[in-house]
């Protein structure tokens, strides 16, 4: 399958594999695009700080906003996220060997976020894996159908997956 996601139920896991996984295949010269989650540990009673970095070269900048003290909402600033999209979908091209994308989360279920430039990448034939939370299952599985492998949250299955395509560099 060209669709993947990879769903934890530890906070974090995904960011972590997903960045992994890009990392090694640019190592190996494979053509990414995409975006991936990188965490700042802000201390115990603090949310971290929320950096996106766009595949492959970057820029990397920070997603998250700071509420305040008490504040229970989503942190995600929107705009922030919009920037990576436009940027991301710019970079999509024929070279492209896979596309990352750190979450299938709020806006993306809403219909905005990466939502066109998954399905864009999936058109031209070019492999997305995703990462998924459990609250946003229920969108991801209306917008993919069956057309979505679920991956564990390893760098091998990652690997295997993506290796399995025959689109190695």
């Amino acid at each position: 399958m060209r669709l993947a996601c990879v769903t934890s139920l530890r906070r974090g896991d995904v960011d972590l594999v997903l960045h992994r996984f890009s990392e090694q295949l640019l190592t190996r010269g494979v053509a990414v695009e995409g975006l991936v989650q990188i965490n700042s540990d802000c201390g115990p009673d603090k949310p971290c700080d929320m950096d996106a970095r766009v595949l492959p070269v970057g820029p990397v900048f920070r997603i998250s906003q700071a509420l305040g003290a008490g504040s229970a909402g989503c942190r995600l600033d929107p705009s922030a996220l919009e920037r990576a999209v436009g940027l991301v979908g710019a970079r999509l091209s024929a070279e492209t060997q896979l596309l990352i994308i750190n979450k299938f989360g709020k806006q993306e279920a809403e219909g905005r976020g990466f939502r066109e430039v998954i399905a864009e990448a999936l058109v031209r034939d070019i492999p997305v894996v995703v990462g998924l939370s459990a609250l946003n299952r229920p969108a991801f599985e209306e917008f993919a159908g069956d057309l979505a492998l679920p991956l564990a949250p390893d760098l091998d299955a990652l690997m295997a997956w993506f290796d399995g395509m025959g689109a190695v560099a």
